[in-house]
Parts: C-alpha cells; structure tokens; sequence
C-alpha cells in the first residue's frame, strides 16, 4: 500500500483509510467521522490519501503529463476558473489537444468537488470554488524572486482574491508516476501567530482596520467594485496576511528551523489549509490542485482560524 513517509518528531497528518473511490465511506458513523475530520484539518493536520480518492481517470493523467513532453506551451501553471469554465495558462499543438485539457480540467474540477461536499460533509453547499490548476513544472531549481519562491516555508494569501477571514482549503494530487512530491512544513496558525504575529506588525494593521479613512477607503473599493471595476476588497485581515506571507520567507532563522519533511508518493491525495500551515514545495512535478474558499460560519472550530487567533491578539476585528 503506498503510504506517505515523513521524518520529523511532530506528527503533522493523518493518513485516511476509512474513505476510498469507489464506494466512498467504510466507516460506520460517516457523519461522525467527517465532523471529526473538518476538526483535524482545521486545527493544521495535513488528510492523506493512499490513493485518489475520487474519480481521475489515469488516461487523463497521462494526457496532462504528454502535453508537457511534447511542446505545448506552458505558463507557471495551467489554471482552471470553474465558475466561469474558463482555462488559462496553456495554448497546445493544436485545438482538439486544447479542447480535451479545458475538459480534462472541468471533469477534474467536477469531480474532486463532489468528493469534497462527501468527505467533509459540514462544508457542502457552503464551500466557494476558488481555482484549479495544473503544476508541470519541477520544483526544485526553479530560479524565482524570493518573495514568489515555493521552496521557503509560507502561509497563502491572495493578492486578487482576499478572502476576509474566510479560510482556503487546497487538495493536491501527486500525478507524477514515479516521483514524490517533497514537502515542509511548520507548525498549525494558532502555534505559529503567538511567536511571530506582534514581530510582523499585527497591531500596524489593527490599527488601519479601526481607521475612519481605512473603512472610507474599503467603501469606496465596493462602491466602485458594485460599478463592474475589478479592484480588491481588502480587509485589514488580508493586508496582514499577505504581508506575513512574505515576511516568513524573508525569516532566515525561522527557515532554518527544523519541520517536518513529507514525501508525498505517486498517485495520492492530500488536503491541507494552506492559509494556516506554513508549507513549502522543495520538489515534485506534475501535480493537480484545486482550491476553496470556506466561509467563517462553514468552520466546525473557528477559534484556531487565522481571522480569529489575530482578533483576539490585537483584540481588533479584521475582516
């Protein structure tokens, strides 16, 4: 049975046996079980998946992995926008190869969707679709500015998509059919914001989010955002969050630190809040991902989300 192997004193997943495709859960109390697992994905435990645990057909996959074998053109990522059935980041040798990708995408989307709403039964119908997207690419080596670098341990945050304490579930899927996909990562938000939060400027952005000129600002962002001109909300929560994204990577003791080291094999699932653990991809190539947004009263214990732990240290709403 593949398995995933980790060398760090601190057990940071939990490998899933009682949920497989087909035939879904094994376990005799799936609702119990579900609930159990929001809990530990929620509190930083990284759910790992011996295999895929929903339907991903290895022709597809193949496919996927051809494409970058024979010269189509490739951004960073091939991204798929499910809400719009828009895919972006690719132009292949030819238009049935484009067409087949943008359905190979859409089905992937479909599908690890539906997984999701089952596997984590408290989120159905309440989980936001945010991107999917398909990586080629070999981690490892890739020459980047520090701050876009996937090798230095960092928590997400989107620059164009603030979620305003929402928190961003990410499932991954390794299709590299020989290699693992390398992973680190640190300790859960709630562990990480007491060390780190104060040193980054949290009470800087406490202070903008009690701002008179601050909320002027973000009404007028709306107003102009209700008139079709694509600019960001940001709250003052998502100002912190992607100032504390770059400014973990540009922590060179805290990178030095000792964290778990994971090796994710050939052919598995895992699922991970990526906007609490702090993580970085230090190798690995053709992998699937796909991204939600879950709002905060979806949460089954908001008082570990990222939102909450900084409310309550700068004793400041953020969102």
């Amino acid at each position: 049975m593949t398995s995933l192997s980790q060398t760090s004193s601190a057990r940071s997943w939990l490998q899933i046996e009682d949920y497989r495709y087909p035939g879904g859960w094994s376990a005799s109390q799936p609702a119990q079980r579900s609930l159990e697992y929001c809990h530990e994905l929620e509190a930083g435990r990284i759910l790992f998946f011996p295999g895929v645990p929903f339907d991903l057909p290895a022709a597809d996959c193949a496919f996927l992995i051809s494409q970058k074998q024979t010269g189509s053109r490739f951004h960073k990522n091939i991204s798929y926008r499910p809400k719009q059935d828009i895919l972006r980041g690719a132009s292949a040798e030819n238009s049935s190869d484009q067409q087949r990708l943008h359905s190979i995408m859409r089905e992937y989307s479909r599908q690890i969707t539906q997984f999701v709403a089952s596997f984590l039964a408290p989120y159905a119908g309440k989980l936001v679709l945010d991107f999917a997207s398909f990586r080629p690419l070999e981690e490892q080596g890739r020459d980047l500015p520090l701050h876009k670098r996937n090798d230095l341990l960092h928590v997400d945050a989107f620059p164009t998509r603030p979620t305003r304490g929402a928190r961003i579930l990410r499932v991954f899927n390794n299709l590299n059919p020989t290699v693992p996909r390398i992973w680190r990562t640190g300790e859960p938000f709630h562990e990480l914001a007491p060390r780190f939060a104060k040193d980054a400027g949290l009470s800087y952005y406490a202070m903008q989010s009690r701002s008179a000129l601050f909320r002027l600002r973000r009404s007028a962002t709306r107003a102009f955002r209700g008139l079709g001109l694509p600019l960001a909300d940001r709250s003052a929560y998502d100002l912190f969050m992607l100032h504390f994204h770059d400014w973990l990577k540009e922590n060179g003791p805290y990178q030095k630190e000792e964290h778990a080291r994971s090796e994710f094999p050939p052919n598995c699932t895992w699922m991970v809040y990526t906007d609490g653990v702090p993580h970085a991809a230090l190798s690995g190539q053709y992998a699937l991902e796909h991204t939600y947004i879950v709002p905060r009263e979806a949460l089954v214990a908001p008082e570990v989300a990222p939102i909450d732990v900084l409310e309550k240290m700068s004793e400041t709403a953020l969102g």
